[in-house]
């Protein structure tokens, strides 16, 4: 499963070697507590593999040429986990401040 937070493409963390395929794999996942759901912050921290693992020379920000495609307008870590934070509040569709699979699983609101 591949996320687009506006022009960035997003690959989650793949953590593990067994494939993740449904909104329930994925929940399984990021869900580091086990309590069934999904925080901002479990969230974040899973989304913001893709981000760091193009930060090449680590500066917290990727220059064009570490965006897919080697180009495009550099952004921040903050401007990513901003848009990440975003994304989230989209999806979390009963506003309880968590994601379930099912909210996982649909169309951002």
């Amino acid at each position: 499963m591949v996320f687009s937070i506006g022009m960035v493409y997003l690959m989650p963390a793949s953590g593990a070697a067994q494939p993740v395929e449904t909104a329930q794999d994925y929940l399984q996942k990021m869900d580091r507590d086990g309590d069934g759901r999904i925080s901002l912050e479990e969230y974040l921290d899973w989304m913001s593999y893709s981000f760091d693992a193009r930060d090449l020379n680590g500066d917290g920000i990727l220059s064009g040429e570490e965006l897919p495609g080697g180009r495009g307008q550099p952004i921040t870590r903050e401007q990513y986990r901003a848009r990440l934070t975003e994304a989230f509040r989209k999806q979390d569709a009963n506003r309880d401040g968590y994601l379930s699979a099912r909210e996982l699983a649909s169309p951002p609101q």
